[in-house]
């Protein structure tokens, strides 16, 4: 509230539009909001969330990659072909190999921009067109038709695989305590600082939070079939919770994820002040790329294979606009991981919602463009905002 008072209203107007936007839908087919719905929509968004916080660690840098799209669907490609009965790699070296080969791919990527002073755009366009050829030739030379189906049930399990009932209980407790120790430590910690700390702000979270916790185990232990039992949380969704709590450490807790923001605030000052900028940026793509790899083995294990006809292109630009209606800043050195969150589950949204009440692929889209505009809108006048209050 006090950000809110001083004009700060970071995420408000977004999750705001996100509450209009369930409200509508529901309001226009009451299956929205039904249990099954909502399962469906969370593992729609665990891509895009992915995806999404690939581009946030170059964002923050004021930089991109528009090939990620494509890298992703190449380390898909590459852990659904080892797998294959042709190979029969065990899953988890076919894991290892696919992040290697994004991460290698976007570390590429990121050496031309530093060492030959290009443009992070024209490179990792060129990337878009050149990895599309790459994916195209890696699928087809496999002779089965331009699609690979994915026989391996770790991979397939990675979406479709879910936890029992009970399990799910357990791990929503232990995320809900973990969470709430770390906001109690952390007010305790600053309390001994001599900073100020509000409890009664903390307390409130903790109880959104056991609220957020028992609307979970409700969504998620309801049976989601009619003519069988399928009931507990999806793989994914702690897949990605990982992702998050690791990208979120690294950003906030650790000196690396300080120079990134340091270095998106102001490049030239961060390398006055004796930060190797050039090291932090190579990274911020690296990771980039092994966030990208990930988010390509779940889009593999969504659909149950990998084809040479995935849209990378847009897949890309939708994460990046999922990042930006989060609240990460197009122009570097503001976002969080939580913004590919937030943004990621408006982007899975508005189809999810739209093709329950029969609107079409096209009205989709022009809302997504929309909502994109609208968010970039509201970045622009807080920058603009807080610079005549500086």
């Amino acid at each position: 509230m006090k950000r809110v008072w001083q004009g700060d209203n970071g995420s408000i107007p977004i999750l705001l539009g996100l509450a209009a936007l369930v409200i509508y839908f529901q309001a226009q087919n009451s299956v929205f909001l039904t249990p099954q719905n909502l399962t469906n929509l969370l593992i729609q968004a665990c891509f895009f969330v992915l995806l999404s916080m690939s581009e946030i660690w170059l964002l923050l840098l004021g930089e991109i990659d528009l090939s990620l799209g494509f890298v992703a669907g190449i380390g898909a490609a590459a852990a659904v072909i080892l797998v294959d009965t042709k190979y029969n790699w065990p899953w988890w070296l076919a894991v290892l190999v696919a992040l290697v080969i994004t991460t290698a791919i976007a570390t590429l990527s990121g050496q031309l921009v530093i060492r030959l002073r290009l443009p992070s755009f024209i490179v990792t366009l060129a990337g878009l067109l050149g990895w599309q050829g790459v994916l195209i030739w890696l699928v087809d030379r496999q002779g089965t038709g331009g699609a690979i189906p994915l026989h391996n049930s770790e991979l397939y399990n990675f979406v479709n695989g879910n936890f029992t009932p009970l399990a799910t209980i357990l791990f929503v407790i232990a995320i809900v305590a973990i969470a709430s120790f770390s906001m109690l430590r952390g007010d305790r910690i600053r309390r001994t600082s001599g900073l100020d700390a509000n409890t009664n702000v903390t307390v409130a979270k903790i109880v959104l939070l056991l609220i957020a916790g028992v609307l979970m185990i409700w969504i998620f232990n309801t049976n989601r079939s009619t003519f069988t039992t399928i009931d507990g949380m999806p793989f994914v969704i702690p897949i990605v919770l990982a992702i998050f709590a690791a990208g979120s450490f690294i950003l906030i807790k650790t000196k690396a994820g300080r120079y990134i923001y340091a270095i998106g605030g102001n490049s030239e000052a961060a390398r006055r002040s004796g930060i190797n900028v050039n090291r932090y940026r190579l990274m911020a793509f690296a990771l980039a790329g092994l966030t990208a790899g990930i988010a390509g083995l779940i889009y593999a294990s969504r659909l149950g294979g990998i084809s040479d006809s995935i849209e990378g292109g847009n897949l890309v630009l939708e994460s990046v606009a999922a990042a930006v209606i989060g609240g990460t800043s197009l122009f570097g050195g503001r976002g969080k991981m939580i913004n590919a969150v937030v943004g990621g589950v408006i982007i899975a949204t508005i189809p999810n919602g739209m093709g329950l009440i029969g609107m079409s692929a096209a009205t989709q889209y022009i809302a997504t463009a929309l909502v994109l505009l609208a968010a970039v809108s509201i970045d622009s006048v807080a920058r603009r905002g807080s610079t005549v209050a500086g």
